[in-house]
């Protein structure tokens, strides 16, 4: 099925806003969870909206926590989020590292204790839509879903990283990636009737590759998805240098900010999150800057193509997606589309009034 955007952000909206959010809080998860849908990372979208729900009301994630600076430097902020929404912290962190690079030429800015902050690339568009250059390390504390490489065993969780590099006059650069080989938002769409996963992206306990998201969740019997059941793992992406990146993001994001690490041991789910900000003026001539970022771009997308293939930007592939599901609407799995209205009924919320 397919819902326009504005109809599906109204309705995630009015799920939260009945959960006991606010209701500024309550749009800007709608907004960010269905701008995920708008650019294809379906992982990250509305999908997660059941979850979202779930946490609320078990108190894994609490309504309109503000923010707490707790360090602040000229070009230094640890922000605390005493674990509120992703959607109110992430725009909170990033609004903060843009106010203190433009003051300092660059800054760095640690976020800790975070609900699910989404899709990163979101920070980083934010970012360079202000002009700025910045560079996003991420963890998730309480989530052991990865295996290093030359492992079975769940270490890492999927460690997001994501930079982001404006382009005057054009669209910017966004990198944007889990340093698995796939999102776990991902098997979640594949075990819910989305595309299906790439061959090996998952591993057995016994080091068979699989495909199967079974194979994290244990048996797919009803709607509902645990991690824990399932007794194989993720992937890294990459062999050795995805894993190494993993570790990085684990120990910059989840030791440095102090939001904690993936394991061992049981742990509050958060999202931890490391920033980069960087004004491009700081480092030197603008004009040359400008010059020098245009050949390059241009000499990398005049690469010739494989048969059949197309070089493509990062963040091009996203922008595309982005304009046709705003023309033809964003389009769900039916399973999806059965979980969000069952996440709306016990709130008298009937899901398919939005589609008019």
């Amino acid at each position: 099925m397919q819902i326009s955007a504005s109809g599906l952000t109204a309705y995630v909206r009015d799920i939260f806003s009945h959960a006991g959010c606010s209701e500024a809080e309550a749009e800007r998860i709608g907004r960010y969870l269905v701008a995920a849908n708008l650019t294809g990372h379906d992982s990250h979208g509305v999908i997660r909206v059941p979850r979202y729900v779930s946490w609320l009301q078990e108190g894994e994630v609490e309504a309109d926590k503000t923010p707490e600076v707790v360090t602040d430097g000229p070009a230094f902020a640890l922000v605390d989020a005493h674990y509120g929404f992703g959607q109110t912290a992430g725009p909170f962190a990033t609004e903060l590292g843009i106010r203190k690079a433009r003051e300092n030429g660059v800054a760095i800015v640690a976020l800790r204790h975070a609900g699910h902050l989404g899709r990163i690339g979101e920070w980083a568009e934010q970012a360079a839509a202000a002009g700025l250059v910045s560079v996003h390390f991420v963890n998730v504390a309480g989530s052991l879903l990865v295996a290093p490489f030359g492992s079975v065993d769940r270490r890492f969780s999927t460690a997001p990283f994501a930079a982001g590099f404006p382009v005057q006059g054009a669209e910017p650069v966004i990198l944007d990636f889990a340093t698995s080989a796939v999102a776990e938002g991902k098997v979640l769409v594949a075990s819910q009737g989305g595309k299906a996963l790439p061959e090996g992206v998952l591993i057995e306990p016994d080091g068979r590759l699989s495909s199967d998201p079974a194979t994290l969740y244990g048996p797919l019997d009803g709607p509902e998805r645990d991690n824990l059941k399932g007794a194989g793992a993720i992937r890294a992406f990459g062999e050795h240098k995805g894993s190494g990146l993993a570790l990085l993001c684990e120990l910059l994001a989840g030791v440095l900010t102090g939001s904690g690490t993936a394991g061992p041991g049981p742990r509050r789910f958060c999202n931890g999150m490391l920033s980069l900000y960087m004004t491009p003026e700081a480092f030197g001539s603008q004009d040359a800057m400008v010059q020098e970022t245009r050949a390059y771009l241009d000499f990398f997308k005049g690469a010739r193509p494989v048969p059949g293939g197309e070089v493509l930007l990062p963040g091009e592939p996203e922008r595309r997606t982005r304009a046709r599901r705003l023309a033809d609407g964003v389009p769900l799995p039916d399973p999806v589309w059965e979980t969000l209205l069952a996440a709306g009924r016990p709130f008298g919320l009937d899901g398919e009034a939005y589609r008019t």
